[in-house]
C-alpha cells in the first residue's frame, strides 16, 4: 500500500457521527449498516465491532470487500475500501474489547485492510 495520505487520518479524526459500513454477498447484494463502535487500528486496518451483525456477518465469513464511509465534522465525506476479515480471538478483537462499550455484546470484530480511499469522487491513493 501507498504510504497514508495524512488528509484521510485528520478526516477520521475529526468523523461526525456514525460510519456507513457495507459489505456484499456471494451473490452479489449490498448490504449497509451504520456502526458507531469503530476504530482505527492501525495504519491501513479499521476496527468495526460485531455488536449486532446479522447479514453483514454472513457476508464477512465466506469473503469479501467492503466500504468504510464517514463523514467529517466540515461534512466532507471519506471512503474507505479494501477485504474484510472477522475474528473472536487474537489481537485485534482484544484491542475491540477495550474500547467496545461494556454494555454491548462484541461478538467479534470486523477488521476492513485498507486497498484505497476517496474523497468524493477524487481518488487519494
Amino acid at each position: 500500500m501507498e504510504k497514508y495520505p495524512n488528509s484521510i487520518i485528520e478526516a477520521w479524526n475529526h468523523r461526525k457521527g456514525p460510519i456507513v459500513f457495507s459489505t456484499v454477498s456471494e451473490q452479489g447484494i449490498p448490504n449497509s449498516i451504520y456502526a458507531t463502535c469503530v476504530s482505527r487500528y492501525t495504519e491501513d486496518k479499521f476496527l468495526v465491532a460485531n455488536n449486532f451483525f446479522d447479514k453483514t456477518l454472513k457476508n464477512i465469513l465466506p469473503g469479501c470487500k467492503g466500504t468504510i464511509l464517514f463523514m467529517t465534522k466540515n461534512e466532507k465525506a471519506y471512503q474507505i475500501k479494501g477485504i474484510i476479515n472477522y475474528y473472536t480471538s487474537g489481537e485485534e478483537f482484544d484491542d475491540m474489547k477495550k474500547w467496545n462499550p461494556e454494555n454491548l455484546p462484541g461478538h467479534g470484530v470486523a477488521v476492513l485492510k485498507v486497498e484505497e480511499a476517496y474523497t468524493g469522487a477524487d481518488k487519494l491513493f
